[in-house]
Protein backbone atom coordinates (compact mmCIF):
# COMPACT_ATOMS: atom_id res chain seq x y z
CA UNK A 1 0.00 0.00 0.00
CA UNK A 2 1.10 3.65 -0.47
CA UNK A 3 1.52 6.26 1.90
CA UNK A 4 2.98 9.59 1.09
CA UNK A 5 1.81 11.68 -2.19
CA UNK A 6 4.85 10.78 -4.20
CA UNK A 7 4.55 7.12 -3.59
CA UNK A 8 0.37 7.23 -4.62
CA UNK A 9 1.51 9.29 -7.55
CA UNK A 10 4.25 6.70 -8.51
CA UNK A 11 1.80 3.48 -7.58
CA UNK A 12 -1.02 5.29 -10.27
CA UNK A 13 2.00 5.72 -13.03
CA UNK A 14 2.71 2.08 -12.76
CA UNK A 15 -0.83 0.50 -12.31
CA UNK A 16 -1.97 2.78 -15.52
CA UNK A 17 -4.84 4.19 -12.96
CA UNK A 18 -7.58 6.09 -14.17
CA UNK A 19 -9.87 5.75 -11.51
CA UNK A 20 -9.27 6.06 -7.31
CA UNK A 21 -12.50 4.67 -5.21
CA UNK A 22 -13.00 6.99 -1.72
CA UNK A 23 -14.63 4.35 0.01
CA UNK A 24 -17.16 4.86 2.97
CA UNK A 25 -19.31 2.04 4.61
CA UNK A 26 -22.37 3.14 6.09
CA UNK A 27 -24.55 2.54 9.13
CA UNK A 28 -26.60 -0.14 6.98
CA UNK A 29 -23.28 -1.80 6.44
CA UNK A 30 -23.40 -0.95 2.71
CA UNK A 31 -19.39 -0.29 1.48
CA UNK A 32 -20.28 2.63 -1.19
CA UNK A 33 -17.67 4.43 -3.16
CA UNK A 34 -17.29 7.88 -5.31
CA UNK A 35 -14.57 7.35 -8.23
CA UNK A 36 -12.53 10.44 -9.24
CA UNK A 37 -10.50 9.81 -12.65
CA UNK A 38 -6.97 10.65 -11.46
CA UNK A 39 -6.35 13.37 -13.51
CA UNK A 40 -8.32 15.06 -11.33
CA UNK A 41 -6.36 14.19 -8.15
CA UNK A 42 -4.33 16.30 -7.56
CA UNK A 43 -6.95 18.44 -5.71
CA UNK A 44 -7.97 15.23 -3.01
CA UNK A 45 -4.38 14.85 -2.17
CA UNK A 46 -3.47 17.65 0.25
CA UNK A 47 -6.45 16.75 2.49
CA UNK A 48 -9.40 18.02 0.25
CA UNK A 49 -12.41 15.42 0.09
CA UNK A 50 -14.84 13.97 -1.66
CA UNK A 51 -18.86 15.38 -1.10
CA UNK A 52 -21.47 13.37 -0.35
CA UNK A 53 -25.04 14.33 1.00
CA UNK A 54 -24.91 14.18 4.78
CA UNK A 55 -28.16 11.93 4.47
CA UNK A 56 -26.14 9.28 2.89
CA UNK A 57 -25.78 7.79 6.07
CA UNK A 58 -29.69 7.87 6.71
CA UNK A 59 -30.36 5.57 4.04
CA UNK A 60 -31.45 1.84 4.93
CA UNK A 61 -30.73 -1.42 3.40
CA UNK A 62 -33.88 -1.76 1.39
CA UNK A 63 -33.36 1.64 -0.55
CA UNK A 64 -31.78 5.01 -0.96
CA UNK A 65 -34.33 7.05 0.80
CA UNK A 66 -34.37 8.60 4.10
CA UNK A 67 -34.90 6.52 7.09
CA UNK A 68 -37.12 8.74 9.79
CA UNK A 69 -35.90 10.42 12.60
CA UNK A 70 -32.04 9.90 11.86
CA UNK A 71 -31.56 13.59 12.51
CA UNK A 72 -30.28 14.10 8.69
CA UNK A 73 -32.10 15.55 6.07
CA UNK A 74 -31.26 16.26 2.43
CA UNK A 75 -29.70 19.61 2.77
CA UNK A 76 -26.17 19.77 4.19
CA UNK A 77 -22.72 18.19 2.67
CA UNK A 78 -19.76 16.40 4.39
CA UNK A 79 -16.19 15.37 2.66
CA UNK A 80 -14.52 12.22 2.57
CA UNK A 81 -11.22 12.09 3.76
CA UNK A 82 -8.71 10.06 2.15
CA UNK A 83 -6.84 7.79 4.02
CA UNK A 84 -3.81 7.20 1.88
CA UNK A 85 -2.17 4.60 3.69
CA UNK A 86 -4.79 2.27 2.52
CA UNK A 87 -4.34 3.58 -1.29
CA UNK A 88 -3.91 0.17 -2.88
CA UNK A 89 -4.29 -0.59 -6.56
CA UNK A 90 -7.24 -3.19 -7.65
CA UNK A 91 -6.20 -6.70 -8.82
CA UNK A 92 -9.45 -7.64 -10.03
CA UNK A 93 -10.15 -4.18 -11.43
CA UNK A 94 -7.59 -2.69 -14.11
CA UNK A 95 -7.38 0.51 -13.91
CA UNK A 96 -9.14 1.18 -10.40
CA UNK A 97 -7.40 1.60 -6.89
CA UNK A 98 -9.37 2.10 -3.77
CA UNK A 99 -8.90 4.37 -0.75
CA UNK A 100 -10.51 4.22 2.56
CA UNK A 101 -11.88 6.97 3.70
CA UNK A 102 -12.77 9.37 6.94
CA UNK A 103 -15.93 11.56 6.90
CA UNK A 104 -15.46 15.24 7.89
CA UNK A 105 -17.87 17.81 8.64
CA UNK A 106 -15.73 21.26 8.19
CA UNK A 107 -12.06 20.55 9.54
CA UNK A 108 -13.50 18.17 12.13
CA UNK A 109 -14.32 14.41 12.19
CA UNK A 110 -18.04 14.11 11.51
CA UNK A 111 -19.91 12.82 14.42
CA UNK A 112 -21.55 10.29 12.02
CA UNK A 113 -18.73 9.31 10.93
CA UNK A 114 -18.19 5.39 11.56
CA UNK A 115 -14.57 5.27 11.39
CA UNK A 116 -13.94 8.13 13.39
CA UNK A 117 -16.05 6.37 15.74
CA UNK A 118 -13.71 3.45 15.86
CA UNK A 119 -10.26 5.51 16.39
CA UNK A 120 -12.15 7.20 19.03
CA UNK A 121 -12.32 3.72 21.01
CA UNK A 122 -9.02 2.42 19.91
CA UNK A 123 -7.99 5.80 21.09
CA UNK A 124 -9.59 5.47 24.70
CA UNK A 125 -7.77 2.05 25.07
CA UNK A 126 -4.92 3.58 24.41
CA UNK A 127 -4.96 5.83 27.21
CA UNK A 128 -5.63 3.04 29.55
CA UNK A 129 -2.63 1.54 28.13
CA UNK A 130 -4.30 -0.85 25.83
CA UNK A 131 -4.15 -2.07 22.11
CA UNK A 132 -6.92 -4.05 20.50
CA UNK A 133 -5.71 -6.72 18.00
CA UNK A 134 -8.50 -7.82 16.15
CA UNK A 135 -9.71 -10.17 12.36
CA UNK A 136 -13.02 -11.20 10.99
CA UNK A 137 -13.48 -14.52 10.52
CA UNK A 138 -15.43 -14.54 7.14
CA UNK A 139 -18.19 -17.51 6.35
CA UNK A 140 -19.98 -16.98 2.84
CA UNK A 141 -21.79 -18.74 0.13
CA UNK A 142 -20.81 -19.01 -3.79
CA UNK A 143 -23.56 -19.16 -5.63
CA UNK A 144 -24.52 -18.77 -9.31
CA UNK A 145 -28.26 -18.49 -11.21
CA UNK A 146 -30.09 -20.77 -13.01
CA UNK A 147 -33.06 -18.80 -14.38
CA UNK A 148 -35.15 -17.57 -11.48
CA UNK A 149 -32.91 -19.57 -9.10
CA UNK A 150 -30.06 -18.95 -6.54
CA UNK A 151 -28.72 -22.39 -6.16
CA UNK A 152 -25.68 -23.08 -3.97
CA UNK A 153 -21.80 -23.54 -6.35
CA UNK A 154 -21.34 -27.14 -5.38
CA UNK A 155 -22.89 -29.80 -2.87
CA UNK A 156 -20.14 -30.56 -0.58
CA UNK A 157 -20.53 -30.83 3.44
CA UNK A 158 -17.88 -29.11 6.12
CA UNK A 159 -14.39 -29.56 4.77
CA UNK A 160 -14.83 -31.83 1.69
CA UNK A 161 -12.04 -31.51 -0.25
CA UNK A 162 -14.36 -31.55 -3.33
CA UNK A 163 -15.10 -27.98 -2.93
CA UNK A 164 -11.82 -26.41 -3.23
CA UNK A 165 -11.48 -29.00 -5.96
CA UNK A 166 -14.49 -27.10 -7.84
CA UNK A 167 -13.06 -24.02 -6.93
CA UNK A 168 -9.32 -24.22 -7.05
CA UNK A 169 -9.33 -21.08 -9.83
CA UNK A 170 -11.14 -18.88 -8.23
CA UNK A 171 -9.71 -19.67 -4.73
CA UNK A 172 -6.43 -18.58 -6.32
CA UNK A 173 -7.20 -15.73 -8.02
CA UNK A 174 -8.95 -14.57 -4.54
CA UNK A 175 -5.93 -15.84 -2.84
CA UNK A 176 -3.82 -13.32 -4.72
CA UNK A 177 -5.95 -10.72 -4.86
CA UNK A 178 -5.77 -10.35 -0.88
CA UNK A 179 -1.98 -10.79 -1.11
CA UNK A 180 -1.54 -8.50 -3.59
CA UNK A 181 -3.82 -5.79 -0.64
CA UNK A 182 -2.07 -6.56 2.20
CA UNK A 183 -4.53 -9.34 3.50
CA UNK A 184 -2.64 -12.73 4.49
CA UNK A 185 -5.41 -15.95 4.22
CA UNK A 186 -4.65 -18.15 7.15
CA UNK A 187 -6.49 -20.98 5.74
CA UNK A 188 -9.56 -22.43 3.55
CA UNK A 189 -11.93 -24.52 3.92
CA UNK A 190 -15.94 -25.30 3.09
CA UNK A 191 -17.69 -25.08 5.73
CA UNK A 192 -21.11 -26.59 6.50
CA UNK A 193 -23.46 -25.09 3.86
CA UNK A 194 -23.23 -26.30 -0.15
CA UNK A 195 -21.20 -23.63 -1.96
CA UNK A 196 -20.22 -22.08 1.53
CA UNK A 197 -17.01 -21.22 2.32
CA UNK A 198 -14.84 -20.10 5.51
CA UNK A 199 -11.41 -17.95 5.04
CA UNK A 200 -9.78 -16.61 8.27
CA UNK A 201 -7.17 -13.89 7.74
CA UNK A 202 -4.32 -12.15 9.77
CA UNK A 203 -4.61 -10.39 12.80
CA UNK A 204 -3.99 -6.54 12.95
CA UNK A 205 -4.45 -3.58 14.85
CA UNK A 206 -8.15 -2.81 15.43
CA UNK A 207 -8.47 -0.11 13.06
CA UNK A 208 -6.19 -1.87 10.12
CA UNK A 209 -8.85 -5.61 10.83
CA UNK A 210 -11.74 -3.04 10.53
CA UNK A 211 -10.36 -1.49 6.99
CA UNK A 212 -9.69 -5.18 6.07
CA UNK A 213 -13.14 -6.28 6.56
CA UNK A 214 -13.69 -3.74 3.66
CA UNK A 215 -11.45 -4.94 1.54
CA UNK A 216 -11.89 -8.66 2.08
CA UNK A 217 -15.98 -8.03 1.60
CA UNK A 218 -15.31 -6.13 -1.68
CA UNK A 219 -12.48 -8.49 -3.10
CA UNK A 220 -14.60 -11.82 -2.25
CA UNK A 221 -17.55 -10.10 -4.44
CA UNK A 222 -15.41 -9.24 -7.29
CA UNK A 223 -13.45 -11.71 -8.13
CA UNK A 224 -16.54 -14.24 -7.63
CA UNK A 225 -18.19 -12.45 -10.00
CA UNK A 226 -15.49 -12.58 -12.59
CA UNK A 227 -16.19 -16.37 -12.10
CA UNK A 228 -19.55 -15.77 -13.22
CA UNK A 229 -21.10 -16.50 -9.82
CA UNK A 230 -22.39 -14.48 -7.22
CA UNK A 231 -20.26 -14.57 -3.43
CA UNK A 232 -22.70 -13.58 -0.65
CA UNK A 233 -22.12 -12.34 3.15
CA UNK A 234 -26.00 -12.87 4.18
CA UNK A 235 -26.38 -13.96 7.33
CA UNK A 236 -28.81 -16.86 6.26
CA UNK A 237 -29.36 -17.19 2.67
CA UNK A 238 -31.13 -20.83 3.16
CA UNK A 239 -33.82 -21.60 5.54
CA UNK A 240 -32.73 -25.27 5.98
CA UNK A 241 -29.36 -24.55 5.52
CA UNK A 242 -25.80 -23.23 7.33
CA UNK A 243 -25.82 -19.68 8.09
CA UNK A 244 -22.77 -16.95 7.32
CA UNK A 245 -20.76 -15.37 10.57
CA UNK A 246 -18.00 -13.35 10.79
CA UNK A 247 -16.21 -14.33 14.09
CA UNK A 248 -14.75 -11.51 15.99
CA UNK A 249 -11.20 -12.40 17.00
CA UNK A 250 -9.68 -10.22 19.30
CA UNK A 251 -6.79 -10.19 21.95
CA UNK A 252 -5.38 -7.12 24.73
CA UNK A 253 -1.99 -6.07 24.49
CA UNK A 254 0.20 -3.75 26.58
CA UNK A 255 2.82 -2.62 24.53
CA UNK A 256 4.31 -5.28 22.46
CA UNK A 257 3.01 -8.37 25.11
CA UNK A 258 0.25 -9.78 24.33
CA UNK A 259 -1.71 -10.06 27.48
CA UNK A 260 -4.81 -12.25 26.97
CA UNK A 261 -3.30 -15.10 28.61
CA UNK A 262 -2.57 -14.97 32.93
CA UNK A 263 1.10 -14.65 32.78
CA UNK A 264 1.21 -17.61 35.68
CA UNK A 265 -1.01 -19.65 33.95
CA UNK A 266 -0.84 -19.46 30.39
CA UNK A 267 -3.37 -21.84 29.73
CA UNK A 268 -6.47 -19.50 31.56
CA UNK A 269 -7.33 -15.89 30.88
CA UNK A 270 -5.98 -13.23 32.59
CA UNK A 271 -7.59 -10.80 35.10
CA UNK A 272 -7.91 -8.23 32.40
CA UNK A 273 -9.25 -10.34 29.34
CA UNK A 274 -12.18 -11.77 32.12
CA UNK A 275 -13.21 -8.11 32.85
CA UNK A 276 -13.15 -7.41 29.18
CA UNK A 277 -15.32 -10.44 28.30
CA UNK A 278 -17.72 -9.85 30.76
CA UNK A 279 -18.04 -6.40 29.68
CA UNK A 280 -18.88 -7.86 26.66
CA UNK A 281 -21.46 -10.21 27.77
CA UNK A 282 -23.25 -7.51 30.06
CA UNK A 283 -23.85 -5.60 26.84
CA UNK A 284 -24.21 -8.25 24.38
CA UNK A 285 -28.13 -7.56 24.10
CA UNK A 286 -27.56 -4.13 22.73
CA UNK A 287 -24.23 -5.11 20.99
CA UNK A 288 -26.08 -7.05 18.91
CA UNK A 289 -27.74 -4.04 16.46
CA UNK A 290 -24.07 -3.39 16.00
CA UNK A 291 -22.34 -7.23 15.48
CA UNK A 292 -25.69 -9.03 14.09
CA UNK A 293 -27.42 -5.97 12.43
CA UNK A 294 -29.55 -7.04 9.65
CA UNK A 295 -33.52 -9.02 10.60
CA UNK A 296 -32.10 -11.93 8.87
CA UNK A 297 -29.11 -11.88 10.92
CA UNK A 298 -31.60 -13.53 13.33
CA UNK A 299 -32.54 -16.17 11.72
CA UNK A 300 -28.66 -17.40 12.32
CA UNK A 301 -29.19 -17.23 15.79
CA UNK A 302 -30.84 -20.07 17.59
CA UNK A 303 -29.61 -22.67 20.17
CA UNK A 304 -27.52 -25.68 19.16
CA UNK A 305 -26.16 -23.72 15.74
CA UNK A 306 -22.70 -22.95 16.96
CA UNK A 307 -24.13 -18.88 16.60
CA UNK A 308 -23.35 -18.28 20.41
CA UNK A 309 -27.42 -17.72 21.31
CA UNK A 310 -26.91 -16.94 25.35
CA UNK A 311 -24.72 -14.69 27.32
CA UNK A 312 -21.89 -16.87 28.29
CA UNK A 313 -18.56 -17.60 27.59
CA UNK A 314 -16.15 -21.18 27.75
CA UNK A 315 -13.11 -22.31 26.97
CA UNK A 316 -13.30 -23.92 23.33
CA UNK A 317 -17.03 -23.75 23.83
CA UNK A 318 -19.08 -23.24 20.60
CA UNK A 319 -22.18 -22.77 21.58
CA UNK A 320 -21.05 -20.11 24.02
CA UNK A 321 -21.14 -16.35 22.72
CA UNK A 322 -17.98 -15.74 23.99
CA UNK A 323 -15.40 -18.73 22.86
CA UNK A 324 -11.76 -18.88 24.15
CA UNK A 325 -9.73 -20.95 21.60
CA UNK A 326 -7.85 -23.88 23.23
CA UNK A 327 -4.17 -23.62 21.93
CA UNK A 328 -2.01 -26.92 22.18
CA UNK A 329 -0.84 -28.23 24.95
CA UNK A 330 2.04 -26.19 26.68
CA UNK A 331 1.17 -22.84 24.28
CA UNK A 332 -0.62 -20.07 25.92
CA UNK A 333 -3.84 -18.65 25.27
CA UNK A 334 -3.54 -15.92 22.59
CA UNK A 335 -6.97 -14.27 21.58
CA UNK A 336 -10.66 -14.73 22.26
CA UNK A 337 -13.52 -14.82 19.75
CA UNK A 338 -17.26 -13.28 19.69
CA UNK A 339 -19.28 -15.56 17.71
CA UNK A 340 -22.39 -13.57 17.63
CA UNK A 341 -21.15 -11.09 14.65
CA UNK A 342 -21.93 -11.60 11.37
CA UNK A 343 -20.53 -9.98 7.88
CA UNK A 344 -23.74 -7.30 7.77
CA UNK A 345 -22.47 -5.64 10.21
CA UNK A 346 -20.04 -2.18 9.58
CA UNK A 347 -17.06 -3.51 10.98
CA UNK A 348 -16.22 0.22 12.58
CA UNK A 349 -19.37 0.31 14.41
CA UNK A 350 -18.53 -3.33 15.77
CA UNK A 351 -15.67 -3.41 16.43
CA UNK A 352 -15.80 0.11 18.51
CA UNK A 353 -18.80 -1.07 19.99
CA UNK A 354 -17.25 -4.50 21.64
CA UNK A 355 -14.24 -2.15 22.51
CA UNK A 356 -16.55 0.04 24.59
CA UNK A 357 -18.31 -2.64 26.14
CA UNK A 358 -14.58 -4.25 27.16
CA UNK A 359 -13.66 -0.98 28.62
CA UNK A 360 -16.51 -0.61 30.69
CA UNK A 361 -15.78 -4.33 31.96
CA UNK A 362 -12.45 -3.21 32.53
CA UNK A 363 -13.34 0.07 34.16
CA UNK A 364 -16.03 -1.44 36.30
CA UNK A 365 -13.81 -4.91 37.20
CA UNK A 366 -16.78 -7.15 35.99
CA UNK A 367 -16.43 -10.69 36.64
CA UNK A 368 -17.98 -13.14 33.65
CA UNK A 369 -19.00 -15.94 36.20
CA UNK A 370 -17.38 -19.20 35.46
CA UNK A 371 -16.88 -20.57 32.36
CA UNK A 372 -19.68 -22.98 30.35
CA UNK A 373 -18.37 -25.89 29.19
CA UNK A 374 -21.11 -27.77 27.73
CA UNK A 375 -23.74 -26.68 25.43
CA UNK A 376 -25.63 -23.91 27.48
CA UNK A 377 -29.00 -24.84 25.97
CA UNK A 378 -28.54 -28.06 27.91
CA UNK A 379 -28.24 -26.45 31.44
CA UNK A 380 -31.59 -25.97 33.29
CA UNK A 381 -33.29 -22.83 32.92
CA UNK A 382 -33.12 -22.41 37.04
CA UNK A 383 -29.30 -23.11 36.63
CA UNK A 384 -29.12 -20.81 33.76
CA UNK A 385 -31.37 -17.74 35.93
CA UNK A 386 -28.96 -18.93 39.04
CA UNK A 387 -25.25 -18.21 37.01
CA UNK A 388 -26.94 -15.12 35.16
CA UNK A 389 -26.74 -16.85 31.66
CA UNK A 390 -29.35 -15.10 29.32
CA UNK A 391 -30.72 -16.02 26.11
CA UNK A 392 -29.52 -13.40 23.41
CA UNK A 393 -32.64 -11.02 21.44
CA UNK A 394 -34.11 -13.24 19.07
CA UNK A 395 -35.09 -10.59 16.77
CA UNK A 396 -33.51 -7.00 15.42
CA UNK A 397 -36.16 -5.44 16.91
CA UNK A 398 -35.25 -6.46 20.90
CA UNK A 399 -31.37 -6.15 20.36
CA UNK A 400 -32.53 -2.48 19.09
CA UNK A 401 -35.03 -1.91 22.34
CA UNK A 402 -31.48 -3.25 24.24
CA UNK A 403 -29.73 -0.54 22.62
CA UNK A 404 -32.25 1.92 23.47
CA UNK A 405 -31.55 1.47 26.92
CA UNK A 406 -27.71 0.58 27.28
CA UNK A 407 -26.14 4.00 28.30
CA UNK A 408 -22.53 2.79 27.73
CA UNK A 409 -22.62 2.23 24.35
CA UNK A 410 -25.25 5.18 23.57
CA UNK A 411 -22.59 7.67 25.26
CA UNK A 412 -19.85 6.01 23.30
CA UNK A 413 -21.42 6.71 19.68
CA UNK A 414 -22.39 10.41 20.88
CA UNK A 415 -26.13 11.34 20.47
CA UNK A 416 -25.67 12.02 17.03
CA UNK A 417 -24.33 8.98 15.32
CA UNK A 418 -26.73 6.94 18.21
CA UNK A 419 -29.86 8.81 16.65
CA UNK A 420 -28.55 7.74 12.67
CA UNK A 421 -27.92 4.68 13.62
CA UNK A 422 -30.78 3.56 15.75
CA UNK A 423 -33.19 5.22 12.89
CA UNK A 424 -31.43 3.11 9.82
CA UNK A 425 -32.01 0.01 12.11
CA UNK A 426 -35.26 0.82 12.93
CA UNK A 427 -36.54 1.39 9.51
CA UNK A 428 -34.75 -1.96 8.67
CA UNK A 429 -36.83 -4.04 10.93
CA UNK A 430 -40.17 -2.35 10.43
CA UNK A 431 -39.83 -2.58 6.35
CA UNK A 432 -38.51 -6.62 6.80
CA UNK A 433 -39.71 -8.12 10.22
CA UNK A 434 -43.29 -9.89 8.39
CA UNK A 435 -41.64 -9.76 4.77
CA UNK A 436 -41.22 -13.69 3.61
CA UNK A 437 -37.93 -14.77 3.59
CA UNK A 438 -37.28 -15.59 0.08
CA UNK A 439 -38.31 -11.56 -0.82
CA UNK A 440 -36.10 -10.61 2.35
CA UNK A 441 -32.78 -12.76 0.82
CA UNK A 442 -33.55 -11.08 -2.97
CA UNK A 443 -32.96 -7.93 -1.71
CA UNK A 444 -30.05 -8.29 0.64
CA UNK A 445 -28.57 -11.05 -1.81
CA UNK A 446 -25.92 -8.44 -3.43
CA UNK A 447 -26.04 -5.83 -1.27
CA UNK A 448 -23.85 -8.13 1.31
Amino acid sequence: MASGKSEVLAAIRTHQIRYVRFIWCDNAGLIRAKAVHTAFLEDYLEGAGVGIAAAQQALPVMMDALAPGSGLTPAGEVHMRADWSTFTPLPYAPGHARVLTDIYEGDAPWSHCPRSFLRRMIEQAGRRGWRIMAAFENEFYLLRREGDSVLPADATVFAQTAALDAAALLLEELTAALEAQGIVPEMIYAESGPGQFEMPIRYAEALRAADNQIVFRETVRAVARRHGLIASFVPKIFPDKAGSGAHLHFSLWRGDRNRTADPRRPDALSAEARAFIAGILQHLPALMAFTTPSPNSFKRIRPRFWSGAFTCWGYGNREAAVRVPQPPAGRPITHIELKTVDPSCNPYLALGAVIAAGLDGLEKGLDPGEPVQMDPADLPESERAARGIRPLPSTLGEAIAALEQDEVLLQALGPELARSYLAVRRAEWEAMKDMPHEEEVRILLERY
